[in-house]
């Protein structure tokens, strides 16, 4: 038997055929939304999510019958109890029910839950965080995700909106947040936030490698730029990636501090630099973290499912639903 995980993005649809080994063996994706164009109706939506669970599967090689459980990760604020999407503005839906409407159009039971709660739980059951009883997954994108895992479980908190790591504040009164907040880890440590790092320090020194990697165009830089100079000696370069690995740890130490899991592993493109980014992140944590002098201690790892973690987590929610 097979199971079915649907990552639903705000731009893209992504669905995978899950084997019993947790290897993804046929998929397929369809369009969300259009960029900078209105959220599309949502039941169109959902009629795009079910041709594309039928197409996945029939890359994979198998027939539905064989399909025993589905799972949706979306982002926003989801009940996993009730199968409603409460809140997404990236998809333009409030108090849509979700799972009842892919049940209709698939003729089997769905399971949904948060994105980030979704792949964290993927990299649990075939990830990085594999065999962890307790473990928290970061992504480090557009903004900063996140993801926990308690005794096998994800933990959403009591109204399924818990879990929001980037929205907790690393610097009172710092920069404003998307969620309207001030001096959020998201403002800080988030992909987008060295971007805008990178560009402020490329504009105070114009002597800096960095513009030669951008062709001189402030437009070109992204998450490498800083680290690329970085690894040239650039010293403008390896001050933003110092003080950005910063930023980063502050939130790390925090989550440890709080949650004390076995594992954080850290997601998205940042987290691809590797060891130029976990060996000084290291050293900054250790002086922050509480309990340095136990024995055990909480491993920091790079995610290893990429993107297929949404999917591969989607695929398993059954087992997390509740008894």
């Amino acid at each position: 038997m097979y199971n079915l995980g649907i990552d639903l993005g705000g731009m893209s649809v992504k669905v995978g055929v899950v084997d019993e080994n947790n290897a993804i063996i046929g998929k397929a994706a369809v369009p969300t939304n259009s960029p900078n164009q209105p959220p599309r109706p949502a039941d169109d939506i959902m009629d795009d999510i079910a041709t594309a669970c039928r197409l996945a599967v029939e890359n994979a090689g198998v027939s539905f019958d064989e399909v025993e459980h589905i799972g949706l990760g979306c982002p926003g604020s989801v009940n996993s109890r009730t199968g409603m999407l409460e809140f997404s503005g990236n998809l333009g839906m409030k108090n849509y029910p979700v799972a009842d409407k892919l049940e209709e159009r698939l003729g089997r039971k769905v399971y949904i839950e948060n994105d980030a709660n979704a792949a964290a739980f993927g990299e649990s059951i075939a990830g990085a965080a594999k065999g962890a009883r307790n473990a928290v997954c970061v992504t480090l994108g557009t903004g900063v995700g996140g993801g926990i895992i308690i005794d096998g479980k994800i933990y959403s908190g009591s109204n399924y909106a818990g879990g929001e790591l980037g929205h907790m504040v690393i610097v009172a009164g710092g920069k404003h947040c998307t969620c309207g907040r001030d001096g959020c880890w998201e403002a800080y440590a988030s992909a987008t936030a060295l971007i805008y790092q990178t560009q402020i320090k490329m504009l105070d020194d114009k002597t800096s490698s960095m513009w030669n990697i951008v062709e001189g165009d402030l437009r070109n830089v992204n998450g490498k730029t800083a680290f690329d100079a970085y690894r040239m000696g650039d010293k403008s370069g390896c001050e933003v990636v110092d003080r950005y690995i910063f930023y980063i740890a502050c939130g790390i130490a925090n989550v440890i501090n709080i949650f004390q899991p076995d594992i954080i592993c850290i997601g998205g493109g940042v987290s691809k630099e590797g060891d130029t980014l976990l060996a000084p992140l290291m050293s900054y944590v250790n002086k922050e973290r509480f309990g340095k002098n136990l024995s055990k201690q909480t491993e920091i790892v790079v995610a290893k499912l990429g993107n297929d973690a949404g999917i591969i987590g989607a695929a398993n929610l059954y087992l997390n639903a509740e008894e």
